[in-house]
């Protein structure tokens, strides 16, 4: 069984706020620390009032200052959003202040829409240059060379592990090219997962970060004491998939007892096409779950999602799913 991870969306819930999404955070980022969660990453997204990590590196300057031992980082950073310099300046302040406990996912997504990306004076073009940014980005939070005029301060010299994300085949040929660490959004994006791999494992060229692939994969797993608890608890991001479908993106919903009268046919066959890498049940069904896809995929990590309304059920989830990592350790 490899490493556990958790990749947060700081989901603010209906009823609630952006404050308590961030207070909740830190309350599990704590409790994953405890069960043995390897890192703990929050995401970028913009114009989204379920989501309170927009301010990503804030967001995990929160949850580090909050923890001890846990790595905390981005998953991820927006690139082509962002001047490299100021990433490399933010996240080498953030190693400065929790030294080699930071990571830097980055990805060429804007995690938003159109108009939100005008707003954010991005250039619909900046995406085109990503490898360069990346690289660019890597020289600034690398050692200073002679001659040098441009330099992140903090930043130079840091070497802030940089992730490549993705859910196509461009991010795994990119992270393989540069010798770099790969996580798959398999948990929204599943489709390409297992071409990915493949593409980034065949052609990957060793670096100074990394002399063999190292690849994490996103699934989401909703775990509670029984199958029907934790399907019912599975209906809440069931209804967010839907209502990005229907343009109606808002809080995190409660769970309902029939998701079968929420959405069409159609609906539900697109949703349930996103969230396939998905893992719900009991203990002993997540296990088995897991077992199968870590088999098929042979990831050295897996990054987990959970949607979880209740946040005392998705401590549980997190807490259910540390017990089976426990388990499958101890069978092999």
């Amino acid at each position: 069984m490899p490493p556990l991870s958790i990749l947060d969306l700081a989901h603010i819930t209906e009823g609630s706020t952006a404050s308590d999404a961030l207070r909740h955070s830190l309350d599990l980022a704590q409790h994953a620390e405890r069960w043995g969660y390897n890192r703990f990453w929050l995401a970028e997204h913009h114009n989204m009032v379920g989501i309170a990590s927009a301010a990503t590196s804030v967001a995990i300057a929160h949850v580090a200052g909050g923890t001890r031992t846990i790595r905390v980082g981005a998953g991820g950073i927006m690139l082509p959003n962002h001047a490299p310099m100021i990433i490399a300046e933010q996240f080498g302040t953030l190693d400065a202040l929790f030294p080699g406990r930071i990571d830097l996912g980055v990805g060429r997504a804007p995690g938003t829409d159109q108009r939100t990306m005008r707003a954010l004076r991005r250039d619909p073009t900046s995406a085109d240059t990503f490898p360069q940014d990346v690289m660019e980005l890597q020289a600034l939070l690398g050692p200073v060379q002679p001659g040098q005029v441009i330099q992140a301060v903090p930043g130079s010299d840091s070497n802030v592990p940089i992730w490549i994300l993705g859910s196509s085949l461009f991010g795994a040929q990119l992270a393989a090219m540069l010798g770099l660490p790969y996580a798959f959004a398999s948990h929204f994006a599943p489709n390409a997962l297992f071409q990915a791999l493949q593409v980034y494992r065949e052609r990957f060229q060793p670096s100074a970060q990394l002399d063999k692939p190292y690849a994490m994969v996103g699934v989401n797993v909703i775990a509670a004491d029984t199958d029907e608890e934790a399907k019912y608890l599975f209906t809440s991001a069931q209804q967010a998939f839907t209502n990005m479908f229907r343009g109606t993106r808002g809080k995190l919903q409660p769970p309902i007892d029939d998701i079968e009268t929420y959405w069409t046919p159609a609906e539900k066959a697109q949703a349930s096409s996103m969230l396939a890498c998905s893992f719900v049940g009991s203990a002993n069904t997540v296990r088995e779950g897991l077992e199968g896809f870590l088999e098929q995929t042979g990831a050295d990590e897996l990054i987990v999602a959970s949607a979880i309304y209740d946040h005392g059920k998705r401590l549980r989830s997190y807490e259910i799913l540390a017990d089976v990592r426990r388990t499958m350790r101890q069978a092999a």
